[in-house]
């Protein structure tokens, strides 16, 4: 058995982070070895329950080496030990024991027994000795906190000595010079001592709360980070590469959280309160902003940014992340050019809007295009663009415009396309009338998982609008006016992927008919966790090739597809 003492080099699968770095108890390696971490815990001891046939070597070589664990590593030897240290430890004691039992051992297998094996020492030694990084980490959590708690007693004193009319009328410069002096005049009469650096993060802090969205900022201000998820003054959320973590970023209050709610939708005009608890809106960079607010929100306001991206998006740089191949983006090059009336269709947060605004790159710019949107959020490149918006009811409950209203409205605007920014109502009776009299080439975008499940609640849709048009009638309508659904979706390893390109072919007796140009097949997944994959043409020849044609383009069309 390999000695405590014996060096080595971190495992494969020892848990991603800085070598010397504390645990984090918020850290989600993946789905099965958390859920494994988890169980392991809670037992203890060797009574792991048994998992699929996959998980059975991992749990048999748990049962041999958990009772020996602190046999091996002794807790104060252990606890002064890094974590990346340990995990290498563990790793050498795995494949040896699994070499004395004569146990076929994988890659992945002896990753997910190392992290078993790891979370249950540090629960068992209760944690790791601080080494330099983690001194460091204690050091800066120390300093934050300092500058926290000057926040608590000089910002009340602050406020009484500025006039917070005059805020507004300063660039945020001057104001910070200004705000600086306070602050240092405010300190000495405290007697209060912070070095450089700490005062300049107080006045950030300040300056954030009285012109930005407060703590929200520094996570506004990473460029990784592509959504924010409020559940409360102290439980905030952000996604970094389609991954979800919980930040250390909190408000100070109920109170607190709920002024930066009310001066987001104030800023774009619109209320949130106790009459009106729940509100669209979007900040001044374009981001989409949804409220929640008590008594609906039960923990407190509830905040969801879904950040805009600075970097315009193309479909060949999607393509390069891997979101699709390059045939596929041809062929969506080439349907955006012909105007083919096109459906996004994907859960939360798959990308609807992203692959709506990289189509819309081809749009000819001569064209005028009618965005409509809850809340503004597309980005089109092209010079002659209307964009509406809906509004809510007032006060009184009245004078509501909503996207039927803008639908109708838009009809009287001689619009070449229009692109509505998600289709949830019975405004979708409008846009297919619109596609079906003469604006070819219009977008939109809806929720369903699959391109089948998509015609259904466009057919559910028109339903709402009250016509009591027979389903015939509607399903016509439907195989007129659309021609291609586009399914994109977000898949476990964070990637954005279009899993299908279904065209709507024509009628059947009363069946829609729909046929695949494109699918994604998944083929496994590699040792970081990302999915392979290959994106396959069904060879199917397209019922659009005639509008092909008529554009010039039927020969290239045939190319992507073949």
């Amino acid at each position: 058995m390999a000695p405590f003492g014996t060096g080595g080099k971190p495992a494969a699968g020892a848990p991603a982070g800085p070598r010397d770095a504390a645990p984090n108890p918020h850290a989600q390696p993946s789905l099965v070895i958390q859920d494994l971490s988890a169980a392991a815990q809670e037992a203890g001891s060797a009574q792991a329950p048994r998992g699929r046939s996959t998980e059975n070597c991992v749990w048999e070589l748990h049962e041999l080496i958990s009772p020996q664990l602190l046999d091996f590593f002794p807790r104060e030897r252990a606890r002064k030990t890094r974590r990346g240290e340990l995990a290498a430890r563990i790793d050498e004691v795995v494949r040896q024991m699994a070499g004395n039992e004569r146990r076929d051992l994988s890659d992945s297998q002896a990753r997910d027994t190392v992290t078993v094996l790891l979370n249950e020492l540090l629960a068992k030694i209760g944690g790791l000795e601080p080494g330099p990084a983690n001194r460091k980490t204690a050091a800066s959590s120390a300093s934050a906190k300092s500058v926290i708690e000057a926040k608590e007693k000089i910002q009340p004193l602050m406020m009484e000595r500025i006039d917070a009319s005059v805020i507004a009328e300063l660039e945020r410069g001057e104001l910070a010079e200004q705000v600086s002096d306070v602050v240092s005049e405010i300190m000495v009469e405290q007697r209060m001592s912070l070095n450089t650096k700490e005062q300049r993060d107080l006045v950030t802090l300040l300056l954030n709360d009285m012109l930005g969205l407060g703590p929200l900022e520094p996570l506004l201000a990473d460029d990784d980070v592509s959504e924010i998820m409020v559940n409360g003054p102290k439980t905030i959320y952000a996604e970094r590469k389609g991954k979800l973590g919980l930040t250390d970023v909190q408000f100070r209050d109920d109170a607190h959280l709920l002024n930066i709610a009310q001066r987001i939708v104030s800023a774009v005009g619109r209320r949130v309160d106790e009459t009106s608890p729940i509100c669209d809106a979007r900040l001044l960079d374009g981001s989409r902003v949804n409220v929640v607010i008590p008594p609906l929100a039960i923990d407190g306001a509830s905040i969801s940014i879904r950040k805009f991206s600075k970097d315009k998006l193309t479909l060949e740089k999607m393509q390069s992340f891997g979101s699709f191949s390059a045939q596929m983006a041809k062929f969506l090059n080439i349907a955006g050019r012909i105007k083919l009336n096109i459906l996004i269709s994907g859960g939360t947060g798959s990308g609807k809007t992203t692959m709506l605004n990289a189509i819309s790159r081809n749009i000819d710019p001569g064209e005028r295009i009618v965005t409509i949107e809850d809340a503004a959020e597309l980005q089109l490149q092209q010079p002659h663009v209307v964009r509406l918006e809906t509004r809510p009811a007032n006060l009184e409950g009245k004078g509501e415009v909503n996207m039927r209203d803008l639908v109708k409205n838009a009809l009287r605007m001689r619009p070449d396309r229009i692109i509505l920014g998600e289709v949830r109502g019975p405004e979708a009776f409008e846009l297919l009338a619109a596609m079906n009299t003469g604006h070819d080439g219009s977008l939109g975008t809806l929720h369903a998982n699959r391109p089948r499940e998509a015609i259904t609640r466009l057919e559910n849709m028109i339903n709402m609008a009250g016509l009591n048009l027979p389903a015939k009638a509607i399903r016509t309508q439907i195989a007129d006016a659309l021609n291609l659904v586009v399914q994109i979706s977000r898949m476990r390893d964070g990637g954005r992927r279009i899993t299908h390109i279904s065209e709507v072919v024509g009628m059947e007796g009363e069946v829609i008919t729909m046929q695949d140009l494109f699918v994604y097949k998944y083929a496994g997944e590699d040792d970081t966790g990302k999915l392979r994959g290959t994106f396959e043409s069904t060879g199917l020849r397209p019922a659009c090739y005639e509008r092909a044609e008529y554009f010039g383009l039927g020969r290239v069309l045939m190319e992507c597809v073949s």
